[in-house]
């Protein structure tokens, strides 16, 4: 199991951010108690689609010297994809049908059809 760590490139709080993912999410909770990190700043479902940690560009050097890959942007989009929780995958369109083919004029409201999942 690896944990990946992308660059601290966004500003927020006067501070440089970044993600902390790993291929496990028992992984990623393991490392970050490790790291110091409080289980709190844990951002995953139902709040975003993949679970991972902000971190600073301090706790980021510290989760590198302590095994962390770095990423770049594509690599760590590829680590996201990987990871996300699959009932946040995007699921087929929905779809609309006429209720009858009557014909422009005598157009009946449309129906839904239920989306699967």
């Amino acid at each position: 199991m690896a944990v990946y760590v992308d660059a601290s490139i966004w500003h927020h709080a006067g501070r440089r951010w970044c993600h902390l993912l790993a291929d496990d999410e028992a992984e990623l909770h393991r490392f970050t108690l490790l790291l110091g990190i409080k289980p709190s700043s844990y951002q995953g479902p139902p709040r975003t689609s993949a679970p991972h940690y902000d971190i600073t560009a301090f706790e980021r050097d510290r989760a590198v010297r302590m095994g962390a890959l770095e990423c770049g942007r594509e690599e760590i989009v590829a680590v996201y994809r990987r990871v996300r929780v699959e009932r946040w995958r995007p699921q087929p369109s929905c779809s609309v049908t006429p209720v009858s083919d009557a014909g422009p004029m005598n157009a009946q409201p449309a129906q839904l059809v239920a989306c699967p999942g």
